[in-house]
């Protein structure tokens, strides 16, 4: 059994601190002109980030210049649930950065924390006084100061930048991101290029700011700082070839499995992999501190998951020390809790979907004329259930690093399409 008390935990004070001021232009990269991201070669798409986005730069003197603003952020992990983080351009992750192999940067970091800070360019090749190993490498960033990163791009691939100054509380607070870099010689194109950044949270429910005290015992797990349902779709025409490059900078290995398709991994940290030594597979593991490209063929239309398949990263907040009530008659136990414990749920006797999210059919029970009702256990403020998302056809009861790629035939733009409609005979249905 457990009570709403058993929900909660001790917050770590190690991210008290005053709010600082913003950019001069908040969520963006501040104060320089900026111009649009490359698109690394000709027939190579700009990546995109769900739900996130490219930091602009602006050409100076021959070298492409970003800005990168270290502060805390107000961030949604999905409608019903925010925290105070800390991150980069008033998001979290911070904005994706793009650039060429060959091109010289000069990456300006100023920050707004109420501590200091660094910024390590993860898996780059550069001089060791740009590495961003506060103490080590350079001096920490104190608070409102600004230092300049300037290297010259040596190679091509995913990689990714974080603090190495304080890592226990920035890195759980959300400070990251994802560096792209193109090739600059002929590569083969991909149709579709998304950057997907892993991340887990210990944000205790009827808390607002994430816990860097916890180790391992996590109850948020997100792709580019959301959770489903509030994740956003990877949109596809049906035919296009499509890259996913995903990091992660959690304290926990993520498999990451596709429904739907074979596909190949073609990328490290350390760059693609050679043709003849990619391998085919349909989940990917994805280690600390690592990155993996793979690639497929979207040849088959309809709405396919993407997910981790550690099934406690597709749920959202939830204590996990609570008894094991399978298969317990809690009825009588219950009426009494209540009586000194009003609005107590007894929990998990015959599953735990009893208490997720249900859907009301309409006549028929056709999913296009689904109403949502809000059952189950009614949790402390600022708390989202451990299983959401309403599909067409009843509950998907999953929370965390799941998200859906949307193959369409012959659209015209890579907005949300909405469920997909399946031939007549296609889905599976009732025969007894």
């Amino acid at each position: 059994m457990s009570t709403r008390r058993s929900f909660f935990h001790k917050v770590g004070g190690l991210l008290a601190g005053a709010w600082m001021a913003r950019a001069a232009t908040a969520g963006s990269n501040g104060p320089v002109e900026s111009t649009p991201p490359p698109a690394g070669n000709a027939g190579h798409a700009a990546v995109v980030t769900p739900d996130g986005r490219t930091l602009p730069y602006r050409l100076k003197d021959g070298v492409k210049e970003f800005h990168l603003v270290a502060e805390e952020v107000d961030h949604e992990f999905a409608p019903g649930l925010r925290g105070r983080c800390w991150g980069y351009n008033g998001s979290t992750p911070g904005p994706t950065i793009e650039a060429v192999e060959g091109d010289r940067v000069r990456i300006l970091v100023t920050n707004h924390l109420p501590e200091y800070t660094s910024i390590h360019w993860h898996g780059v090749l550069l001089p060791n006084g740009m590495d961003g190993v506060g103490g080590l490498t350079q001096p920490h960033i104190r608070p409102g100061e600004t230092y300049a990163y300037e290297f010259t791009l040596r190679q091509h691939g995913t990689c990714m930048y974080h603090p190495h100054a304080d890592e226990m509380v920035q890195l759980a607070a959300g400070m990251m991101g994802m560096f792209i870099i193109h090739p600059k010689a002929a590569a083969p194109a991909v149709d579709r290029d998304f950057a997907i950044l892993l991340h887990a949270w210990a944000m205790h429910p009827g808390t607002s700011r994430p816990d860097p005290a916890v180790m391992t015992d996590f109850d948020l797990w997100t792709y580019n700082g959301k959770v489903f349902p509030a994740t956003a779709p990877l949109v596809v025409r049906t035919g296009e070839r499509v890259r996913v490059r995903i990091g992660n900078l959690s304290m926990h290995d993520h498999p990451i499995h596709l429904h739907g398709f074979l596909f190949e991994v073609t990328g490290t940290g350390a760059g693609p992999i050679p043709a003849a030594a990619r391998w085919p597979d349909v989940t990917v593991n994805v280690p600390v501190g690592a990155t993996r490209d793979i690639e497929f063929l979207a040849d088959a239309p309809g709405d396919w998951p993407l997910h981790c398949h550690k099934s406690h990263h597709t749920m959202n907040q939830m204590a996990h020390d609570i008894p094991n009530p399978l298969g317990v008659d809690q009825s009588g136990v219950e009426d009494r809790v209540r009586k000194i414990l009003p609005g107590y749920m007894a929990m998990g006797e015959t599953g735990m979907a009893e208490h997720s999210a249900h859907l009301n059919m309409a006549a028929g029970g056709s999913g296009e004329h689904a109403q949502h009702m809000h059952g189950g256990m009614q949790g402390p403020p600022n708390t989202i259930p451990m299983m959401m998302g309403a599909g067409p056809f009843g509950p998907i009861e999953m929370g965390g690093m799941f998200t859906v790629v949307k193959v369409r035939d012959g659209i015209a733009s890579y907005e949300d399409p909405g469920w997909y409609r399946h031939p007549d005979g296609t889905v599976a249905r009732r025969i007894a």
